[in-house]
């Protein structure tokens, strides 16, 4: 086993270990997301908790889809031995990713924090339109590099939340910021920590080369 294989191994497990956390956490140990509901403040708009809550099920299973799909078609055994598989997934892929920023759409208005977190959460809706568009438009015009690159940064969106709540963690238990404030400082940290992260992997891959199996 090389590095680069070694290293796509290592991204899989990741991704399934988050994928199993956000669906054990969301529909069997807290169903109705009493703890996040509990924790939001600031709101601008009256937060209808059932509609919001069907919502955000359809917004982690989404992630969720997207996320899995991804890990299936950055595998260079998919890409070379089975290309119908590869393409349909992609357009897997970029369904789910739409799903996803709709349904993100929705609640940004909700977010924790008011204002200025709805903001961050709708830059990083635009944003992840925007690279994933990208990447398709590329794969179109036959730039298949152009279209791994741009499918890379897309991707890097589907870990998002995880993020946001390491960093928020981080800021609130670890340096003693209150809640909200840490919530904040873990968005934003977020969205720089994703715009970054690609351009780091790709200088990586100059020594390893492209993950994949």
């Amino acid at each position: 086993m090389d590095r680069r294989q070694a290293f796509y191994k290592l991204f899989v497990c990741i991704g399934l270990i988050y994928i199993l956390y956000a669906l054990i956490t969301n529909l069997v140990v807290d169903p109705d997301s009493e703890m996040f509901l509990s924790q939001k403040a600031g709101l601008e708009h009256e937060l209808k908790p059932r509609i919001w809550l069907t919502v955000m099920h359809i917004h982690v299973g989404a992630a969720c889809i997207a996320m899995a799909s991804g890990l299936i078609n950055f595998s260079n055994l998919i890409y070379e031995r089975h290309r119908r598989l590869h393409r349909v997934n992609g357009y897997v892929y970029v369904a789910s990713v739409l799903m996803a920023v709709l349904t993100s759409g929705y609640m940004a208005p909700y977010a924790t924090g008011g204002k200025i977190n709805s903001i961050g959460f709708n830059v990083l809706n635009l944003l992840w339109l925007f690279v994933t568009a990208t990447a398709l438009v590329h794969i179109l015009k036959k730039r298949i590099l152009q279209h791994r690159r741009w499918m890379i940064r897309s991707y890097v969106f589907c870990f998002t939340n995880l993020l946001i709540h390491l960093l928020t963690y981080l800021f609130h238990r670890m340096i003693g910021f209150d809640y909200l404030t840490s919530y904040t400082l873990g968005l934003y940290g977020s969205i720089v920590l994703i715009l970054i992260a690609p351009e780091v992997l790709f200088r990586v891959e100059r020594q390893i080369g492209p993950p994949g199996l």
